[in-house]
This record gives C-alpha cells, sequence and structure tokens, in this order.
C-alpha cells in the first residue's frame, strides 16, 4: 500500500469482519491489493502496533493449530467508529487515487445508512467526471485520436474505457442506494 492510511482503513475493514492473527490478516491484504502494492511485514506490524497505540485495535493470545499460540486481532468499539467515520468522510486522495477508493470500496457496506454510501459514490462520480488527461497541448487533454504516440494512445483509451464503465456502475448503485427501503 502507498501509505499508511489506506493500510490503517483496510486492517480496519478486515478486523470489522471479524477477528483474525497476523498473517490471516496479510493474505487478505495481499487479496485486495497486493498484486497492486504488496504488504510487507515490516509496513503491516507497525501499522497494527500504531492502531494498538491508539486504542483501535486489541490483541490477545489464543491456541493455534500446532503447539504455537498466536496472537489475535481484534476491532475495538473506538476502532470501529473510525473506521465508520473514514468510509463517510473519505480524504481527497481516497477518493481519487483508485487503489485507496478501491480500499474504501471494499468496506463501504459498513456504512449502515444509504445515504452515507451514496454520497461517497457521488464524491467519486465528481471527480471522475471532471476534465482530466495524462497529456497535454496548449493546456487542453490531448485526445487519443490526437496522439501520435501507440503507447500514448492506448493509455488513454484504456482510461477513457476504464473510467466509462466505473461512471456506469457508480450511476446505477446511487440509483439503487436511493430507492426506499
Amino acid at each position: 500500500m502507498a501509505s499508511g492510511g489506506d493500510l490503517s482503513l483496510t486492517i480496519l475493514g478486515f478486523l470489522d469482519e471479524r477477528p483474525m492473527h497476523g498473517y490471516e490478516l496479510k493474505s487478505h491484504l495481499a487479496a485486495l491489493t497486493g498484486h497492486l502494492r504488496p504488504v510487507s511485514d515490516g509496513a503491516l506490524y507497525p501499522a497494527i502496533a500504531r492502531l494498538e497505540a491508539k486504542g483501535l485495535v486489541e490483541r490477545h493470545e489464543e491456541a493455534g493449530a500446532a503447539a504455537a499460540r498466536r496472537q489475535v486481532l481484534t476491532i475495538t468499539d473506538d476502532g470501529r467508529a473510525e473506521l465508520r467515520r473514514r468510509l463517510r468522510e473519505p480524504a481527497d486522495l481516497d477518493i481519487s487515487d483508485q487503489t485507496r477508493f478501491f480500499a474504501i470500496l471494499a468496506f463501504l457496506s459498513a456504512l449502515p445508512d444509504p445515504a452515507d454510501q451514496a454520497r461517497v459514490l457521488r464524491r467519486r462520480l465528481a471527480f471522475l467526471e471532471a476534465p482530466a488527461g495524462f497529456f497535454r497541448k496548449d493546456g487542453a487533454p490531448v485526445r487519443a485520436r490526437d496522439e501520435p504516440d501507440p503507447y500514448r494512445r492506448g493509455m488513454i483509451l484504456i482510461a477513457r474505457a476504464s473510467s466509462q464503465a466505473e461512471k456506469e456502475w457508480l450511476r446505477r448503485r446511487i440509483e439503487e442506494l436511493n430507492v426506499p427501503r
């Protein structure tokens, strides 16, 4: 993960689902973002220690499958409140960075109020709808058809297709969340 911010969010998110020991937590983190941003022990265990120091996570020992005892991590009530706060009020970087946004998305169901979920999704949609581009000429984004370099053109086309698919999904989900339950 790029920073302690999204790592601590994902730790809290997974522990909100159920208590886990460190290795199990690391496996879940790797499955979520490991292919993009691997999580090393040198990042994971200090992040857990920081969450413990803030009273957001607790650790206790349990018997392991073999003779060795293992440390099991549990989210606290304060940790759950912090997770909900961070999901309800994500930082701008959590909205604009796709990997960080996917970390938010992975746990957004933990927010009980559909209006809160929709508000977060609307922020991401607004970000995606703002004019952007990898390359600029005369102050304007370069369009794929005007980009002579095939690799840069590929970047533009892939980003456009991905953005379109995400925007369509966001609009549908926001509409679903606005349906009275």
